[in-house]
């Protein structure tokens, strides 16, 4: 296929810029493709409507009819090889696939953008899985569709939600609490234009399809939750090891944690519970994976999937460690029935940089405190 196809007369566009966006827009295509709400779904202040039915009660069209899936896709390669893979899931599930390189220099931008403009007034339906992304708010600018969904973009999807509910501009929490920028102050208006877009009315309908828990929501907001049962009907059961595995994350790339409290952090967690390999977060730099390898001998492993896929085929440790993430909420609904147990230690406060957000540790904390079917660990030491 080729990597522009698609239909121009599609109804429906998801925007994806990560394999978990693809994965979870997958997951949300499958949850309604079969008829029904995900267990624990509940609209927030007002009734939803009718299966298949927008905003004016008018039949809006099935997620699959005319589903096409853009890739916005980034520049790093770890991404680029699992959206690769991931693309061709989706279209193994009969969606089709438009790979946009959307960053592939200047003048990149313009072309995507002047190319996606056909088939954004077309819309009927938009899915995103990054509100945050400026790529997907400017995309917002352009499409009439009166029905909106977002799908996870991990732990964000928490933050998301909780700043339309307060009406707040669109800032993903590790940026909070610093300066905006030159292109923030230009950006400004684009994204306040987003956050509009993203509020329910009487025109336009808004829908989370989430498997992160969210206590609150605008009024209007459907709230679906996702179970990973595309993910377990597709996948597995996994083989199981004895051992255990860490998970790794990049909350040393994103200023928030100090890299050298991390790797005492990583060695002392693989120590207490013997831990013999790391699967690395697709945003971690190769010079702290190779200090890592170096440094404690656990064995790197660069996944071609997200984690949750990789662990339900399996093999995979008895029990997966992890420091507060989204795999603290998607395993356990990845792995059901399975005897895997998933593990969350928590981030001390001596771990943060000084530069990290005045909503860091609360963040993490809340991360940690609200993931279900999951043993919590105490901070290790990393004297």
């Amino acid at each position: 296929m080729s990597p522009r196809a698609g239909s121009a007369g599609s109804h429906t566009l998801a925007f994806v810029e990560s394999p978990v966006q693809l994965l979870n827009v997958l997951e949300w295509a499958h949850t309604h493709a079969h008829g029904a709400t995900a267990p624990g779904a509940e609209p927030s202040g007002a009734p939803e409507p009718a299966s298949g039915a927008g905003p004016s009660g008018t039949a809006a069209p099935a997620p699959g009819a005319g589903f096409t899936l853009v890739v916005l896709s980034p520049n790093d390669p770890m991404t680029r090889g699992q959206l690769r893979r991931m693309a061709e899931l989706a279209r193994d599930e009969g969606h089709q696939v438009r790979w946009e390189e959307a960053r592939g220099g200047t003048t990149a931008p313009f072309h995507t953008i002047g190319g996606l403009a056909p088939l954004l007034r077309k819309a009927r339906r938009i899915v995103m899985g990054d509100p945050f992304s400026r790529y997907v708010q400017l995309l917002l600018t352009i499409t009439k569709a009166q029905d909106l969904v977002v799908v996870d973009d991990g732990t964000a999807t928490m933050e998301f939600v909780a700043q339309l509910a307060r009406g707040e501009r669109l800032v993903r929490w590790h940026r909070r609490g610093g300066r905006p920028g030159a292109r923030d102050v230009l950006f400004a208006p684009v994204s306040a234009s987003a956050r509009r877009r993203l509020t329910p009315s009487g025109r336009r309908s808004v829908e989370v399809f989430s498997s992160m828990p969210i206590d609150s929501a605008p009024d209007g907001v459907r709230i679906t939750a996702n179970d990973f049962s595309w993910t377990r009907a597709r996948f597995g059961p996994p083989r199981i090891t004895k051992g255990a595995d860490l998970v790794g994350t990049s909350l040393v790339e994103t200023g928030v944690v100090d890299p050298d409290r991390y790797l005492a952090a990583v060695k002392s967690l693989a120590g207490a519970h013997g831990a013999t390999r790391y699967f690395a977060h697709r945003r971690e730099s190769t010079d702290k994976l190779h200090r890592l390898a170096a440094e404690t001998g656990l064995e790197i492993v660069r996944p071609d999937l997200p984690l949750e896929l990789i662990a339900r085929r399996g093999p995979i440790g008895r029990t997966i460690l992890s420091f507060p993430s989204t795999v603290v909420h998607t395993l356990p609904l990845a792995l059901v029935g399975t005897e895997v147990r998933v593990a969350v230690c928590d981030i001390d406060p001596t771990w943060l940089t000084e530069n990290a957000s005045p909503r860091a540790q609360g963040f993490l904390s809340g991360v940690t405190g609200t993931a279900r079917d999951v043993t919590r660990l105490s901070a290790v030491s990393t004297a």
